[in-house]
């Protein structure tokens, strides 16, 4: 039996640490890619993980990362794609346009680059074939203010999943909403202040009660994803807190009801 190969774009984030101790843990070959390399991440290399810089805001370092990627990772079954950022925060009308474009470039464009450069090296012919998994967040069923570039460029991905899964049969396209996790990136909203808005007091009063997505269940959200058929989770958009996953009675209603978890538009007159 050969070893589950897993690939991890932004393997220094929080969910990407968390997700790479628990599959070497579980046996399976794991390589990333990091941009600023973590204390945690020289514990992960000593249990036979692999990494190599990329920083995705720059398409000549997401080729550099690929050809590297592809000389030790030659047959992925799961691509994992965890860069973001929520700048610049602020009204469209007072960001510069040139940091709003740079931000879609590294929560889409360049992601995008980089599932492109190394779908040709997903291992074929497997039971549920690869899978690529997506990280998604708020803004499909409202309108976060404030947040313009970066739910932009995480509504297109979660469309986007749903196009490659009709392009692309042999493979799953996923994406994952984690609900409030403890992670660094809200770091970028307290520092923001006031052009926060009301997101500036909400992330504040998250820290300070604690109320956050376990990492745990995020880790068995993705687990339950990467063991599903295509039938049931490719092209769709899942909620880590919200969606009953891992009940046989919400697969029976996803294999039955095509558009569920999907962009759709809501409502006609």
């Amino acid at each position: 039996m050969k070893k589950t190969s897993a690939i991890i774009i932004g393997i220094s984030s929080d969910i990407g640490t968390a997700l790479c101790r628990k599959w070497t843990g579980n046996g399976w070959q794991v390589t990333g890619t990091y941009r600023k390399k973590t204390p945690a991440m020289k514990k992960l290399e000593k249990e036979g993980a692999c990494f190599f810089f990329c920083d995705v805001a720059k398409p000549a370092s997401c080729i550099a990362a690929c050809r590297k990627l592809e000389k030790v990772c030659r047959a992925w079954d799961l691509l994992v794609m965890l860069p973001a950022s929520l700048k610049p925060i602020g009204p469209f009308s007072e960001d510069r346009f040139s940091d709003w474009q740079n931000s879609v470039e590294l929560n889409f464009i360049n992601q995008m680059l980089l599932v492109h450069q190394l779908l040709p090296l997903r291992r074929r012919g497997s039971l549920l074939g690869p899978c690529v998994l997506f990280f998604s967040a708020g803004g499909i069923n409202d309108a976060p203010v404030n947040y313009s570039a970066y739910t932009a460029a995480k509504i297109a991905t979660v469309k986007m999943a749903e196009l490659l899964a009709e392009e692309i049969k042999d493979t799953r396209f996923v994406t994952i909403g984690p609900g409030w996790v403890k992670t660094k990136i809200h770091q970028e909203t307290l520092a923001a202040g006031s052009k926060a808005g009301a997101n500036y007091r909400r992330t504040a009063d998250k820290f300070k009660k604690g109320n956050f997505t376990p990492m745990e269940k995020i880790l068995d959200c993705c687990d339950w994803i990467v063991n599903q058929p295509k039938s049931i989770v490719s092209g769709r958009n899942f909620h880590v807190n919200h969606d009953q996953w891992g009940t046989k009675k919400f697969s029976g209603k996803l294999a039955r009801e095509p558009h569920l978890l999907k962009l759709r538009k809501y409502g006609s007159i």
